[in-house]
Protein backbone atom coordinates (compact mmCIF):
# COMPACT_ATOMS: atom_id res chain seq x y z
CA UNK A 1 0.00 0.00 0.00
CA UNK A 2 1.43 3.54 -0.75
CA UNK A 3 0.86 6.51 1.81
CA UNK A 4 -2.21 7.80 -0.08
CA UNK A 5 -4.12 4.87 1.28
CA UNK A 6 -2.65 4.40 4.50
CA UNK A 7 -2.13 8.70 5.74
CA UNK A 8 -4.47 11.15 5.71
CA UNK A 9 -3.58 14.30 3.54
CA UNK A 10 -2.35 15.94 6.90
CA UNK A 11 -0.07 12.88 7.69
CA UNK A 12 0.85 13.19 3.94
CA UNK A 13 1.81 16.81 4.24
CA UNK A 14 3.36 16.76 7.25
CA UNK A 15 6.08 14.04 5.89
CA UNK A 16 6.76 16.51 3.05
CA UNK A 17 7.08 19.54 5.57
CA UNK A 18 9.74 17.46 7.72
CA UNK A 19 11.21 16.21 5.07
CA UNK A 20 10.81 12.41 5.47
CA UNK A 21 9.45 12.49 2.10
CA UNK A 22 10.32 14.48 -1.25
CA UNK A 23 8.00 17.15 -2.12
CA UNK A 24 6.43 17.62 -5.50
CA UNK A 25 8.14 17.95 -8.82
CA UNK A 26 6.68 21.18 -8.81
CA UNK A 27 8.11 22.53 -5.64
CA UNK A 28 11.31 21.56 -7.17
CA UNK A 29 10.96 23.37 -10.32
CA UNK A 30 9.69 26.62 -8.91
CA UNK A 31 12.06 26.29 -6.17
CA UNK A 32 9.37 26.97 -3.00
CA UNK A 33 9.40 24.86 0.08
CA UNK A 34 6.39 23.57 2.41
CA UNK A 35 7.18 24.80 5.16
CA UNK A 36 4.07 24.97 7.63
CA UNK A 37 0.94 22.84 7.72
CA UNK A 38 -2.13 21.89 9.80
CA UNK A 39 -5.67 21.27 9.68
CA UNK A 40 -6.91 23.23 7.05
CA UNK A 41 -3.88 25.28 6.68
CA UNK A 42 -1.04 25.50 4.41
CA UNK A 43 1.91 27.68 4.13
CA UNK A 44 4.80 27.90 1.10
CA UNK A 45 7.72 30.42 0.93
CA UNK A 46 9.12 31.51 -2.32
CA UNK A 47 12.34 33.46 -3.00
CA UNK A 48 11.70 35.45 -6.91
CA UNK A 49 14.72 33.92 -8.98
CA UNK A 50 15.95 35.10 -12.36
CA UNK A 51 14.75 31.49 -14.32
CA UNK A 52 11.01 33.20 -13.39
CA UNK A 53 10.83 36.32 -15.34
CA UNK A 54 8.96 37.35 -18.02
CA UNK A 55 10.22 39.09 -20.95
CA UNK A 56 9.57 42.91 -18.66
CA UNK A 57 11.70 41.44 -16.32
CA UNK A 58 9.50 40.12 -13.32
CA UNK A 59 8.07 37.29 -12.22
CA UNK A 60 6.00 35.62 -14.31
CA UNK A 61 2.30 36.02 -13.09
CA UNK A 62 2.19 31.90 -13.50
CA UNK A 63 4.44 31.33 -10.95
CA UNK A 64 2.11 33.25 -8.25
CA UNK A 65 -0.65 31.93 -9.27
CA UNK A 66 0.98 28.34 -8.98
CA UNK A 67 1.66 29.13 -5.53
CA UNK A 68 -1.95 30.02 -4.13
CA UNK A 69 -2.90 27.09 -6.00
CA UNK A 70 -0.44 24.89 -3.82
CA UNK A 71 -1.56 26.49 -0.72
CA UNK A 72 -5.43 26.26 -1.64
CA UNK A 73 -4.95 22.83 -2.46
CA UNK A 74 -2.62 21.71 0.13
CA UNK A 75 -5.15 23.84 2.58
CA UNK A 76 -7.66 20.83 1.22
CA UNK A 77 -5.47 18.36 1.13
CA UNK A 78 -4.80 18.35 4.73
CA UNK A 79 -8.26 17.60 5.52
CA UNK A 80 -8.18 14.22 3.55
CA UNK A 81 -9.39 11.29 5.24
CA UNK A 82 -6.54 8.14 4.31
CA UNK A 83 -7.48 7.17 0.53
CA UNK A 84 -9.08 10.36 -0.41
CA UNK A 85 -7.78 12.39 -2.84
CA UNK A 86 -9.44 16.21 -4.14
CA UNK A 87 -8.81 17.64 -7.62
CA UNK A 88 -9.11 21.39 -8.13
CA UNK A 89 -12.22 22.47 -9.83
CA UNK A 90 -11.01 26.42 -10.55
CA UNK A 91 -8.65 28.61 -8.91
CA UNK A 92 -9.98 32.69 -8.94
CA UNK A 93 -6.48 34.71 -8.58
CA UNK A 94 -6.13 37.89 -8.18
CA UNK A 95 -2.91 39.66 -8.74
CA UNK A 96 -2.61 43.39 -7.31
CA UNK A 97 1.67 43.98 -7.10
CA UNK A 98 4.04 42.80 -9.40
CA UNK A 99 6.96 40.40 -7.89
CA UNK A 100 10.49 41.50 -8.57
CA UNK A 101 13.30 40.02 -8.31
CA UNK A 102 14.27 42.22 -5.60
CA UNK A 103 10.59 41.65 -3.65
CA UNK A 104 12.34 39.35 -1.24
CA UNK A 105 10.70 36.14 -0.09
CA UNK A 106 7.17 35.46 -0.44
CA UNK A 107 4.57 33.45 1.85
CA UNK A 108 1.67 31.89 0.53
CA UNK A 109 -0.99 30.75 2.94
CA UNK A 110 -3.95 29.01 2.22
CA UNK A 111 -7.07 27.64 4.47
CA UNK A 112 -9.99 26.18 3.98
CA UNK A 113 -13.73 28.07 4.08
CA UNK A 114 -15.69 25.08 3.66
CA UNK A 115 -15.21 21.12 3.50
CA UNK A 116 -18.39 18.98 2.64
CA UNK A 117 -18.45 15.81 1.60
CA UNK A 118 -17.90 16.68 -2.02
CA UNK A 119 -17.00 20.24 -2.40
CA UNK A 120 -14.05 22.30 -0.49
CA UNK A 121 -13.49 25.86 -0.57
CA UNK A 122 -10.37 27.34 0.06
CA UNK A 123 -8.54 31.14 0.03
CA UNK A 124 -5.06 32.02 0.10
CA UNK A 125 -3.09 35.44 -0.04
CA UNK A 126 0.60 35.87 -0.84
CA UNK A 127 2.65 38.80 0.95
CA UNK A 128 6.26 39.64 1.73
CA UNK A 129 8.01 39.63 5.04
CA UNK A 130 5.89 42.90 5.87
CA UNK A 131 2.57 41.80 4.95
CA UNK A 132 2.43 43.61 1.91
CA UNK A 133 -0.29 41.74 -0.40
CA UNK A 134 1.07 40.73 -4.27
CA UNK A 135 -2.08 38.26 -4.71
CA UNK A 136 -4.99 36.63 -3.42
CA UNK A 137 -7.06 33.88 -4.47
CA UNK A 138 -10.07 31.50 -4.19
CA UNK A 139 -10.43 27.82 -5.01
CA UNK A 140 -13.06 24.88 -5.38
CA UNK A 141 -11.88 21.64 -5.30
CA UNK A 142 -13.74 18.23 -5.39
CA UNK A 143 -13.40 15.75 -3.06
CA UNK A 144 -12.72 12.10 -4.53
CA UNK A 145 -13.81 9.35 -2.09
CA UNK A 146 -11.04 7.11 -3.22
CA UNK A 147 -7.31 7.59 -4.55
CA UNK A 148 -6.86 9.19 -8.32
CA UNK A 149 -6.04 6.31 -10.92
CA UNK A 150 -3.06 5.58 -11.84
CA UNK A 151 -1.80 7.42 -15.24
CA UNK A 152 -0.13 4.47 -16.06
CA UNK A 153 -3.04 1.98 -15.97
CA UNK A 154 -4.24 1.44 -19.17
CA UNK A 155 -7.62 3.04 -19.69
CA UNK A 156 -7.13 4.85 -16.84
CA UNK A 157 -9.57 7.34 -16.67
CA UNK A 158 -11.57 5.75 -19.69
CA UNK A 159 -15.27 5.64 -19.63
CA UNK A 160 -18.35 4.16 -21.68
CA UNK A 161 -19.47 7.91 -22.93
CA UNK A 162 -15.71 7.96 -24.08
CA UNK A 163 -16.80 5.59 -26.77
CA UNK A 164 -15.20 2.43 -27.86
CA UNK A 165 -11.50 4.34 -28.83
CA UNK A 166 -10.71 5.57 -25.13
CA UNK A 167 -11.72 2.18 -23.91
CA UNK A 168 -8.95 0.59 -26.03
CA UNK A 169 -10.92 -0.64 -29.04
CA UNK A 170 -10.71 0.21 -32.20
CA UNK A 171 -12.68 3.39 -34.21
CA UNK A 172 -15.60 1.93 -36.46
Amino acid sequence: MNTIETQTGLEQLLAICNGSVEPAPIQEVLAFDLIGVGDGTASFRYRPAAAHLNPLGTVHGGVAMTLLDSAAGAAVHSTLAAGAAYATLETKVNLVRAVRPTTGPLLAEGSVVHRGSTIATAQCRLTDADGKLYAHATSTCLILAGPPPSPFDSGAGATAADGPKASGEAAR
